[in-house]
């Protein structure tokens, strides 16, 4: 198995005034050499928006977008016509394709959006724009891992064109479970949400990064009531 460790400290900062924004992998005036992506994982922003303000309508191609939101209201327009508001405990993914604009926003006045970010690079480009987004409230599950997305639009959560699997788990401290990789030559990101953990031997805290590959499964304990998300990615580009 191989690893990769990316402690929070260590990532990139971005102070807008209206947007605090943490760069888990180079992105806009943050460039790291060793920290383009993670395998198809390109972008993994920690984004905090201050009241009534957001993303003005910008364009994107040939990306897959998943936002995940942690806390407020996120106001979704796009140019398919799609209007939403995606909050915690929901999951949105906009495949770019051949070109989409679309602008997030924060709905309140009085409250902050703090959300995740991620973009993917997708398998297949050029392919029809499309927007999806789903309620994760009824697939929560306890002191495990649940699945809230994939490349089959059959399966729970919302899918991209990317053979990717992404899961979340919410942990009472020393609950843990063992994740087992769907696809051979796939490798993992795992983001701490929430607490502190032990993941493929490695303590890893709050907002920490930890990559691994070259495994068929790997366990995870939790140290603390924690929150973690897993990034199951192909490597090969």
């Amino acid at each position: 198995m191989k690893t990769i460790l990316h402690k929070a400290s260590s990532r990139g900062h971005a102070q807008h005034g209206w947007l605090d924004s943490y760069h888990s992998f180079s992105f806009a005036d943050y460039h790291h050499p060793d920290r383009m992506n993670f395998g198809a994982l390109r972008v993994l922003n920690d984004d905090c928006v201050a009241p009534g303000n957001g993303f003005g309508t910008h364009p994107h191609s040939n990306m897959e977008i998943i936002s995940i939101p942690l806390a407020g209201d996120l106001e979704h327009k796009d140019s398919m016509g799609n209007v939403a508001i995606i909050r915690e405990g929901d999951v949105q993914a906009l495949s770019a394709g051949t070109g989409i604009h679309h602008s997030e926003y924060n709905k309140n006045k009085d409250q902050e959006v703090r959300f995740l970010q991620i973009w993917i690079s997708p398998k297949l480009k050029q392919v029809a724009p499309r927007y999806d987004q789903v309620s994760l409230t009824s697939i929560e599950k306890k002191n495990q891992f649940y699945q809230i997305l994939s490349p089959n639009p059959a399966d729970q959560g919302v899918w991209i064109h990317q053979d990717a699997w992404f899961h979340l788990g919410k942990f009472q401290n020393g609950t843990g479970d063992t994740y087992r990789l769907k696809q051979a030559g796939n490798g993992v990101y795992a983001f701490v949400l929430e607490g502190s953990i032990v993941l493929g031997g490695q303590v890893l805290d709050k907002r920490d990064g930890f990559g691994l590959w070259d495994a068929d499964s790997f366990e995870m304990t939790a140290i603390t009531d924690s929150k973690v998300l897993l990034m199951e990615v192909p490597m090969a580009l």
